[in-house]
């Protein structure tokens, strides 16, 4: 073969090559843009508060076979930390996997993720501590917050979707702390309490200090999960956030004289104040359900 022969068949060659090669990637092209669809676990709604004076975003995931129309009403589980970049995503996972049939754990259940924008604001009440004041100045308004859940965003819910009236709050950290909050001086709100490692440190203790018979829970049928894991395993963790406080707020509870009301008390050793939301939420769902219950 000659050298001017070699060449031509070197080019025909790279043409071939080049071909196929915009001809492959034009078909994964395609498939990527002509067959990918977003993947979609829920709704995002939105609530005006008038209370709070700002517009708040809602996350729903809806269980399946939910029909707007349809006659079948769900328990509502509220997360206060309910971004799609807090516990939302994971929270409802675990949901998901609780009402499947083969599981049937618990009912299946609409989630309502409250999108945060000021938790030291909206979590916390007042402090008398002047450190915590300078640390968190907006801080101190969980009454205005609680006013929100109560008065606007249950009724909003319970208007907008088939809602059965059934609610259960789940708190981590400062949500936890308000979710105590609330099981404390407000319990008809909620069923069913789901606290995880709660930041009861804030105020000096101050949810802790109230004496057993101004706890405001008597003669309600409530539910009440309280995890905690070890003290110290998280690098950001303060003593305060641990094993003792948590101990303190479960014998209160138990002492407060309401038979109705039915405490849990899990220790998570192998877990600390970073890692604990997602095995506790499981737990929590698995010691307030019976099997029974799920199955009704």
């Amino acid at each position: 073969m000659t050298s001017i022969a070699r060449s031509a068949l070197s080019k025909v060659v790279k043409a071939l090559w080049t071909i196929i090669f915009i001809g492959v990637t034009a078909l994964c092209a395609a498939a990527q843009g002509g067959t990918a669809k977003p993947l979609t676990i829920g709704v995002i709604d939105e609530l005006y508060s008038q209370t709070l004076g700002e517009r708040r975003a809602l996350n729903i995931y809806l269980p399946q076979g939910y029909k707007p129309n349809g006659t079948t009403k769900y328990p509502v589980i509220y997360l206060l930390d309910g971004g799609v970049d807090e516990d939302f995503i994971h929270v409802t996972g675990i949901v998901q996997f609780d009402t499947f049939p083969w599981v049937a754990r618990i009912p299946p259940s609409i989630v309502v993720g409250i999108v945060n924008m000021d938790r030291r604001r909206d979590f916390t009440f007042p402090t008398t501590v002047d450190a915590e004041r300078k640390r968190n100045p907006t801080s101190g308004h969980s009454d205005k917050f609680i006013a929100f859940l109560r008065d606007e965003l249950q009724p909003f819910i319970q208007k907008k979707y088939r809602a059965s009236g059934a609610r259960t709050l789940i708190g981590e950290s400062l949500g936890g702390l308000l979710a105590t909050e609330i099981l404390l001086k407000q319990p008809s709100l909620f069923d069913k309490y789901i606290i995880v490692s709660p930041s009861l440190w804030w105020d000096n203790g101050s949810l802790l200090s109230a004496p057993a018979d101004a706890i405001k829970v008597n003669k309600t049928a409530a539910s009440v999960y309280i995890g905690i894991g070890k003290e110290g395993l998280a690098p950001t963790e303060t003593p305060h956030v641990g094993e003792v406080d948590a101990n303190v707020l479960a014998d209160k509870l138990r002492n407060a004289g309401d038979t109705n009301l039915k405490v849990i008390f899990d220790y998570l050793p192998n877990e600390n104040h970073a890692t604990i939301g997602h095995q506790a939420v499981f737990n929590a769902f698995r010691s307030l359900y019976p099997p029974s219950k799920a199955e009704q």
